[in-house]
């Protein structure tokens, strides 16, 4: 599978206008999962489906003109980027009227975001992993690919061109620097 898919990336960076429609069936159980996860990290208000948060994405990222990613793993690290973006818009939309000014405690551990504060726990995510991208741009690259591209670290080591064992240390460095960040 991995062959095809990298096949059809090229062909649709090169033009072919049937390998952009090939390349968003062959990939869009995966999508569909990525998608349901992020749903699950991002606003609890139920407004945004899985199937409109794939298609969205997918939008964004049909682009083959400017769509210049080597094979799956680099395809599914920009679409958990597009994927985070998209539901930080829609939360910040929906919630453009509220202006709380408290913190949220953090756990990278989805489990542990109770779900009536989801959206505001993305927000602040998101908000410091901006602030750690200024710091380093690598550690913030590995909390997004992990948490919210749910991507294994040696995904992440090929995207990034690192060793696993980097992504690993990577992924500690940024989990205390987020807790830190956020309150403890």
């Amino acid at each position: 599978m991995e062959s095809r898919v990298t096949r059809l990336l090229l062909a649709a960076r090169n033009g072919d206008p049937e390998a952009s429609g090939d390349l968003f069936h062959a990939l869009y159980d995966e999508l569909r999962l990525l998608a349901q996860r992020q749903l699950r990290r991002g606003a609890a208000d139920g407004a945004l489906q899985t199937t409109a948060l794939v298609h969205e994405a997918y939008l964004k990222l049909c682009d083959a003109s400017r769509l210049e990613v080597e094979d799956r793993a680099h395809f599914f690290a920009l679409a958990a980027r597009v994927m985070r973006q998209i539901l930080v818009d829609h939360f910040r939309r929906g919630q453009s009227a509220k202006r709380g000014g408290g913190w949220i405690r953090l756990s990278l551990e989805d489990r542990d975001i109770p779900v009536e504060n989801r959206g505001e726990v993305l927000l602040d995510l998101d908000r410091a992993l901006s602030r750690l991208a200024a710091v380093d741009e690598r550690l913030a690259r590995v909390v997004e690919y992990r948490f919210f591209g749910g991507m294994t670290e040696t995904e992440i080591a090929r995207v990034l061109g690192v060793t696993d064992r980097t992504v690993r240390n990577d992924w500690v460095k940024a989990k205390a620097w987020l807790s830190e960040a956020l309150g403890g």
